[in-house]
């Protein structure tokens, strides 16, 4: 069973590298806002945002526990990742707020994406989920390298994950794994 979830991530990071390749290579400079304390939130599952424990270290999720990355080619500004990428790499739509009891030391707030949608961001970051991610708690987009670029779970304070890369009991692969490190 292990063995058939590997291949399958496999080929789906395989076909997200694919897919992922090209993005739009003009970049339109948008107004970053964070939300005010009026300002309501959709009921999306990812409108709250938390701390989670993970075995890379302490992480952001969405309200279903799943880990929230940010993309090393985006600005604070723009959304680097659209298109296929998106499906892969589905933007956290804005904004968001920290859930009740969790006390973040940066800021939320929200960029204008291409596809005129508003997507999330925190400490200047566009925020993402990873479809790989099948259940609460995993972080196997960390240290992905795909568009162009490499991916990282976001963390409270903003940076790369002390454990920059996944534990080698998340994944049987001790070298690339394909992914052009």
């Amino acid at each position: 069973m292990k063995g058939r979830l590997l291949a399958a991530g496999v080929v789906a990071a395989l076909m997200m590298l694919t897919a992922c390749g090209s993005t739009n290579s003009t970049t339109t400079k948008v107004k970053v806002t964070t939300p005010g304390s009026g300002s309501s939130a959709s009921a999306a599952s990812s409108s709250q945002v938390k701390e989670r424990s993970t075995a890379i270290g302490t992480v952001l999720v969405d309200s279903a526990g799943h880990t929230i990355y940010w993309f090393a080619k985006d600005t604070p500004t723009t959304s680097n990742c659209n298109g296929s990428c998106a499906t892969y790499w589905p933007p956290v739509k804005g904004p968001v707020t920290a859930a009740p009891g969790t006390s973040l030391p940066d800021k939320f707030g929200t960029i204008k994406r291409a596809d005129g949608t508003v997507q999330a961001t925190y400490d200047g970051h566009p925020l993402y989920t990873y479809a790989g991610d099948s259940s609460a708690g995993q972080t196997s987009g960390n240290g992905l390298k795909a568009s162009g670029g490499l991916w990282w779970a976001m963390t409270p304070t903003g940076t790369i994950p002390a454990k920059a890369h996944p534990s080698p009991s998340s994944s049987s692969s001790s070298g690339s794994g394909g992914y052009g490190y």
